[in-house]
């Protein structure tokens, strides 16, 4: 006769291994190198349609080693990149410096970074992938953080690149899509919205067919 008594169930804090601390990962990533590792040129969805914008204070979330703050400083922009690292940020100056531009550098966690109200004429989020807690936190706050009238420009990957061997991030859980960018992008009017394969090459970091969503989303006003 078959045992009436209830399955023993592990809890998955006890099987699975534990993440790797984030900033661990990208100070290691971004200081074990002077390469830069997703290059030093900016994203193609950014460089195709930042120059139709004007100029203005503009915000780069999880900016990295500055590729595209630097990008969009020698654009005219007022740019402040932030990135939760202080290696990636060095290197950001760094760059800035080289290509004569004025780059304000923060090193802060998104989780608690305050992006503050009706600071921003431009946000900038590129591959800037987050624990879906921090990234429905900044995604919620920028209907208030933009100006009116301003924009948000984001490239993600989405839950199909998962196992591609590409880049991005190691579980679905950190990823975007449409449908979750509709939910969490309250009161910001969309202009551009898609999702395609694309090749993506960025430096030794980004390599290959990539599965990506494109946002393009303003405040009314």
């Amino acid at each position: 006769m078959a045992s009436t008594q209830p399955a023993t169930v592990t809890p998955m804090s006890e099987t699975s291994p534990p993440m790797p601390d984030p900033r661990t990962v990208w100070e290691g990533r971004y200081g074990s190198t002077a390469e830069f590792v997703y290059g030093t040129d900016p994203n193609d969805f950014l460089a195709e349609v930042a120059p139709d914008l004007a100029s203005g204070d503009t915000l780069c979330l999880a900016d990295g080693e500055g590729r595209n703050g630097v990008y969009l400083a020698e654009l005219g922009h007022r740019v402040t990149s932030v990135d939760l690292t202080e290696a990636g940020m060095a290197k950001a100056a760094a760059l800035a410096t080289e290509r004569g531009v004025n780059l304000t550098t923060v090193v802060a966690d998104l989780a608690d970074y305050n992006l503050g109200i009706d600071r921003w004429d431009l946000v900038v989020s590129i591959f800037a992938h987050t624990p879906p807690p921090t990234r429905r936190r900044i995604h919620c706050a920028l209907a208030t953080a933009l100006r009116p009238g301003g924009r948000l420009i984001l490239e993600a990957y989405t839950p199909d690149q998962i196992g591609r061997g590409t880049g991005g991030p190691p579980v679905p859980e950190l990823t975007m899509d449409l449908a979750r960018l509709d939910e969490e992008l309250v009161g910001l009017e969309f202009e551009h919205r898609a999702e395609f394969v694309r090749s993506v090459i960025e430096g030794p970091g980004h390599t290959g067919d990539g599965a990506v969503v494109q946002v393009i989303a303003r405040r009314p006003g």
